[in-house]
């Protein structure tokens, strides 16, 4: 069972988001005083997994927790190209200045978009597991209807560490991916984040980046932060031990004094 972590005083609530034919509803979270920092989720991720995390920087970091229903997502939205318009429209009409923006896996993927179209939004990177380079695929294969076991084994190889799975991230991904359109946009947001193959604009983002990679991440492998590391020009490099894809959930403490160090450093020098 995953260790619950309080994250102190927090606002939250529901915002319309315009979308490509319709309106989507996002959930925000804000919590915590100091430097604006904006988390981005994975595909199968909620605000909560950021917990460990905010719980340990709301001292000194002004948290927003930004989750969209992925797989609720239709047609153009339905797609990274979708998703990444969704988070400018937020960040322009709800954050206004230029922030660091934090995500893991696809919700990285997603922010390596937005500095690379609109560095005027973002201050700093921190990517965690990030795709846009090679990820490997957790729907490939899927029966049409998959069992719950068939779909506790694909999420327990996001993790090293087994003790940071919540079995609720088992229920609900077998719930949604039960349904047709759960499973739909599943594939075509995995679809479209392998296609959008970002090595060859990655040396045009200078925005300073931090990369946290577990060791063991399988998803997202150490060939994957090295690539990040070598083609970006203004990157440093975090190695957690005994670790996967989600270190945020199975080494909270070291990924929180990173990102506090980290945004000492960004904001220092670009002035609060």
């Amino acid at each position: 069972m995953a260790q619950v972590v309080a994250w102190g005083p927090s606002q939250t609530r529901s915002i319309s988001i315009p979308g490509s034919s319709t309106d989507t509803q996002a959930r925000v979270i804000q919590c915590g005083q100091g430097y604006g920092v904006v988390f981005l989720h994975g595909l199968v991720g909620l605000n909560d997994h950021w917990r460990k995390v905010i719980g340990r920087i709301s001292d000194g970091i002004q948290s927003t927790l930004f989750e969209l229903p992925l797989l609720d997502l239709k047609g153009a939205d339905c797609s990274i190209q979708g998703v990444t318009d969704l988070t400018i429209a937020f960040l322009e009409e709800h954050v206004k200045t230029p922030t660091i923006l934090v995500g893991n896996s696809f919700g990285g993927h997603v922010a390596l978009r937005i500095a690379h179209l609109r560095p005027d939004l973002v201050r700093g990177l921190v990517l965690a597991g990030s795709s846009g380079l090679f990820e490997r695929t957790l729907v490939r294969g899927a029966p049409v209807r998959p069992s719950k076991a068939w779909v506790a084994e694909k999420i327990a190889e996001l993790f090293y560490d087994k003790s940071a799975l919540d079995e609720c991230d088992i229920d609900r991904a077998h719930q949604v991916l039960n349904t047709k359109q759960g499973a739909r946009a599943m594939v075509r947001l995995s679809r479209t984040a392998r296609r959008d193959h970002l090595g060859d604009v990655l040396s045009e983002i200078e925005t300073p980046t931090l990369l946290i990679w577990g060791r063991e991440d399988i998803v997202t492998p150490p060939s994957a932060a090295q690539g990040f590391h070598d083609l970006m020009p203004n990157t440093q490099l975090v190695w957690v031990e005994h670790c996967g894809h989600t270190p945020m959930l199975e080494a909270p403490q070291v990924f929180s004094d990173a990102l506090l160090a980290f945004a000492d450093r960004v904001y220092d020098k670009h002035g609060a």
